[in-house]
């Protein structure tokens, strides 16, 4: 098998992926998995669509993670995953698309609008 690549986006998270054969080990910006994202809740997040195909010990994955939050990291991390598991296998796409695995997020942060303290907060009306 040659290196599969993918990309994920959420929010301003970009995450670009390179699957290779192997044990199942996965590399974050030169760092291991469980040291990038110590919480199990966003561990979880990321393991998901290998769970689901049931290739977590399948392949290595090298990953190069850049701007957002650990949150919209951990997001964009599992829509690549997702992106790179179809095109190793087509067959896997509906059981990822049944769980919206397969479906960029949206929601962006709305911009801070001029003369006021953000996208939607106003200042304090007075009266007189």
């Amino acid at each position: 098998m040659e290196t599969v690549n993918a990309i994920g986006r959420r929010k301003s998270a970009i995450a670009r992926i390179y699957v290779n054969e192997g044990k199942g080990k996965i590399t974050v910006n030169d760092r291991a998995f469980e040291e990038y994202f110590p919480l199990q809740q966003t561990q979880n997040i990321i393991q998901q669509p290998l769970n689901l195909v049931e290739a977590s010990n399948k392949y290595d994955i090298v990953v190069n993670l850049k701007g957002g939050g650990t949150t919209g990291q951990a997001e964009a991390l599992r829509l690549a995953l997702a992106r790179a598991m179809v095109k190793i296998n087509p067959e896997s796409k509906e059981a990822l698309k049944a769980v919206k695995l397969m479906t960029r997020d949206p929601r962006e942060v709305e911009r801070k609008k001029p003369g006021q303290p953000g996208a939607r907060k106003r200042f304090q009306f007075s009266k007189r």
